[in-house]
């Protein structure tokens, strides 16, 4: 007697290329034709940190990590944010996201901590810039002198302009 095998269907492109972007450690649809990586300040287009304390010696020595920023060379419609912890461990990740703008004025989309299992990948946004705004920057702030618990995590960064 002979088992018949099991037929498997063919999956759709758009599920094919979700699973290619999750094997990649992306979100489906984050970097949909439409979205460019912007560059951070200081070269490449994603950036890999471990958040520090700010204690009474990184004021007058030196600066703590916890902003990046990535610069905006070209008007696009909306924003978005990839996040992934890095770390071995489960960590509070306190994030923040602001839009800067050309005439000094900045814009905060996102303040939350996220209690971040090893590997995890999160997306923020779509945001889109207030009419009359032109976006010279979106600084990402990671870790906060306030919460010494979030000392040693790591974590990758990027953000997209999308049109």
């Amino acid at each position: 007697m002979t088992m018949p095998i099991p037929m498997t269907r063919p999956r759709p492109l758009a599920a094919l290329a979700a699973l290619s972007l999750l094997g990649a450690g992306l979100a489906p649809g984050a970097a949909a034709a439409s979205c460019t990586y912007l560059p951070a300040v200081g070269g490449g287009t994603s950036v890999s940190k471990s958040i520090q304390l700010n204690g009474p010696l990184v004021f007058p020595f030196g600066r703590t990590n916890f902003n990046t920023d990535f610069t905006v060379n070209r008007a696009y419609s909306s924003y978005k944010v990839n996040f992934k912890s890095t770390s071995t461990e489960r960590g509070p990740y306190p994030i923040q996201a602001y839009l800067k703008f050309s005439d000094g004025s900045n814009l905060q989309v996102v303040n939350e901590t996220l209690d971040a299992p090893p590997g995890l990948f999160r997306q923020f946004g779509p945001f889109y810039p207030p009419a009359g705004k032109l976006v010279s920057q979106v600084n990402v702030k990671v870790g906060t002198g306030y919460n010494a618990n979030a000392t040693g995590f790591s974590y990758t960064i990027s953000v997209f302009g999308c049109r």
